[in-house]
């Protein structure tokens, strides 16, 4: 018998973002690979208006040392803003502050120690408490019409428990990835949301459950940080967050959702030229210009 769904609203958001960026130094030896700039804004600005079209009313990032400066971001740079008020260039000062969390919305939480995604989670568990909250991996961003995580706030109204966002990659690229496996009879080809039972990391591409890679979008219900509050380490010596996850899935609905949108892993030299190109074509001031020079570069 199927575990009994779960509802709860989700108004927090937890984006771990204490790590190192390894696959992109040097950028990221004095800079957080978050903050990277795509366009004009950093990676991390694209996750949190994601979040905030969703709905999201409290952000918990979960930091590390040397990343002083995703706080210093979020907070109000009185100098600057003078200055551009001053030289009334209000355009530039109102795109400063546009979509930002209000004041009070956020939390800095430390990462002593690179324990895994798992543990990072589990540092935000004092202010999760008892609720529903999302998952947000900053460095992969989704570009979409409506924002990744609002969907699935759509789909989480439908069906409660635990949603899990993936997107259809070609069957002979699924061992590059982790990928769902769908409840026994459940025809994932054909539908957006997909109750399934088991997560399979990086499989062969004979023995692939299904070929929807998980991207990076979790809404989590709270019973899963007393799972990772002794959760043992997993691939790579770390406490993994998909290992909590399938114990969880013995007690809880676990649903599969297809988002619609293009995601691009920043955490990659070549995802993060992707993203910045995808996002420079639909940038409203340099769309134009950008898709001339791609094209002109491609040529």
């Amino acid at each position: 018998m199927s575990p009994a769904p779960t509802y709860k609203p989700v108004r927090i958001a937890v984006l771990p973002v204490a790590g190192f960026g390894t696959r992109v130094l040097p950028a990221t030896k004095t800079v957080p690979k978050e903050m990277l700039p795509v366009v004009d804004r950093p990676a991390l600005q694209y996750v949190v208006d994601e979040a905030l079209e969703a709905g999201i009313e409290h952000f918990v990032f979960i930091t590390g040392r040397q990343k002083s400066a995703i706080e210093d971001y979020f907070d109000s740079a009185y100098e600057l803003e003078d200055a551009l008020e001053r030289k009334q260039k209000t355009e530039i000062l109102k795109n400063l502050k546009i979509k930002q969390p209000r004041e009070g919305s956020m939390s800095f939480v430390r990462q002593q120690a690179a324990k895994g995604l798992g543990h990072a989670v589990w540092c935000a568990r004092d202010i999760v408490g008892d609720q529903a909250f999302a998952v947000l991996l900053p460095d992969v961003l989704v570009q979409s019409k409506r924002s990744c995580l609002a969907q699935m706030m759509d789909a989480y109204k439908e069906v409660g428990g635990n949603i899990i966002a993936v997107d259809a990659v070609p069957e002979d690229k699924v061992s590059s990835y982790g990928v769902i496996k769908p409840k026994a009879g459940e025809d994932y080809r054909s539908k957006n949301l997909i109750q399934m039972d088991g997560m399979v990391e990086k499989p062969a591409q004979e023995d692939a459950p299904s070929n929807l890679k998980i991207t990076g979008r979790y809404i989590l219900q709270p019973e899963l940080m007393s799972l990772l509050k002794d959760q043992e380490a997993g691939a790579g010596g770390e406490i993994q967050l998909t290992d909590a996850m399938a114990r969880l899935m013995d007690q809880q609905s676990f649903h599969a959702f297809v988002y619609e949108g293009q995601d691009y892993d920043c955490g990659s030299k070549i995802g993060y030229f992707e993203a910045v190109m995808a996002y420079a074509k639909i940038h409203p001031e340099i769309s134009d210009r950008a898709k001339a020079l791609i094209k002109r570069m491609a040529d």
